[in-house]
């Protein structure tokens, strides 16, 4: 079997990343965090319950995403992935645009419920395939979720880690800072500090992330890639496709 590409190391780390959860639920225009939430779910033989915006098949609400609010809400979603077009080192998340509001110069896809679900969702993993200052930047230039709130705000929810195309990040919500667990396989320390706005901490030792197992592997281009060219099929050809270049 060839070795796994950058995308399946991604898809191995968020896999990870979702841990021991009962439900998790991945945002629209989302294939690799749903190709890890799938690949949890074969791994979890069914204890993992997933659902998926934009899929008719992992999409079990029938009153669109008010119902699905209101299940998280009630403390029903252990995992949820966001991303931001801006993440600064505080886990604040831009959604809105760069630039001052409301002129902003360049906009982004807007925030939806992006916050509510950043204060509720127990455990948030951050996902950002680019990793640069133009995305991970010092602050972000519009608050669309905050990482963290004052004392004395009920919030069960928050970020736990930040995976991006190069590094494995976990949150310290103590201390409001990112902490540095892993590079990626073809990167290495100096690449990732050169392209961070941020500063964060790092663990010692600072591992190398794992790639996925020939297990994995499997896993990843026999039922995941199956039940994922559904959802996302341009996606499942072009992942296909760097698979057969190795």
């Amino acid at each position: 079997m060839t070795a796994a590409t950058p995308r399946e190391v991604l898809i191995e780390t968020l896999a990870r990343a979702i841990g021991r959860a009962r439900v998790a639920v991945v945002g629209a225009q989302s294939p690799i965090p749903a190709a890890a939430a799938l690949l949890a779910e074969h791994r979890a033989g069914g204890v993992l319950k997933i659902v998926i915006l934009g899929s008719s098949s992992h999409y079990p609400f029938t009153d669109g995403g008010r119902e699905m609010f209101d299940f998280a809400g009630q403390g029903r979603v252990d995992v949820f992935f966001l991303s931001g077009g801006q993440i600064d080192g505080q886990a604040n998340i831009n959604l809105v645009g760069a630039g001052g509001y409301p002129t902003s110069a360049t906009r982004f896809p807007g925030s939806f419920g992006s916050a509510f679900l950043y204060f509720v969702v127990p455990r948030v993993i951050l996902f950002r395939e680019e990793h640069s200052r133009r995305v991970l930047v010092p602050k972000v230039d519009f608050i669309s979720a905050p990482g963290t709130s004052p004392p004395g705000i009920y919030r069960p929810g928050g970020p736990s880690h930040l995976v991006t195309g190069r590094a494995l990040f976990a949150f310290q919500r103590d201390q409001a800072r990112f902490r540095l667990d892993s590079v990626h396989p073809g990167h290495s320390l100096d690449e990732v500090i050169e392209n961070t706005g941020f500063e964060f901490d790092r663990a010692d030792p600072l591992a190398t992330t794992p790639a996925p197992d020939a297990d994995s592997l499997a896993l990843i281009r026999g039922p995941v890639q199956d039940r994922l060219a559904a959802i996302y099929p341009e996606f499942v050809h072009a992942l296909a496709a760097n698979q057969d270049m190795l």
